[in-house]
Formats: structure tokens, C-alpha cells, sequence
């Protein structure tokens, strides 16, 4: 299948590529050796609360201690 850049840089995706995506909106895209990768993306809400982030972290074994190394690390200069 082919799809063509508009001046735009905008790319039409082909409708019979479209249909094995049915509930997709958005796309995370990646250049790979001279490859444009597609990745099918569910967007969360933006409400989602604070306990569900926790049940989240829980289920991942994301603790109090990982998030602090974290923050140090991410603060390093």
C-alpha cells in the first residue's frame, strides 16, 4: 500500500490499513533505520484518579523508595 506527504507533511493512511484499527485515534510514530514505525496509541482520561494511579503502582511493585531514588536521579545535574 502507498500513502502519499502532502505539502502539508501530512500523511493519509489507507482506508483498507485503517480498518484493522477500529478504535484507534492516534498513532505514536518513530523514524528506525529510515523507517517510519506506527504504533497504535488508547489515550487514558484525564480524569483518572489518584487511587487508581496507587492500585496502578502497586500492581506494577513501584514503591515509596523507587519513586524518591527516582526523583534523585532525575534531579542530578
Amino acid at each position: 500500500m502507498l500513502a502519499k506527504k502532502t505539502t502539508k507533511n501530512q500523511l493519509t493512511l489507507p482506508k483498507e490499513l485503517v480498518k484493522s484499527f477500529p478504535d484507534i485515534d492516534y498513532f505514536d510514530i518513530a523514524a528506525k533505520d529510515g523507517r517510519i514505525i506506527l504504533t497504535p496509541v488508547k489515550m487514558k482520561p484525564l480524569d483518572m484518579t489518584l487511587d487508581g494511579i496507587r492500585d496502578k503502582m502497586k500492581r506494577l511493585g513501584i514503591t515509596n523508595d523507587d519513586i524518591a531514588v527516582s526523583i534523585k536521579w532525575a534531579r542530578k545535574k
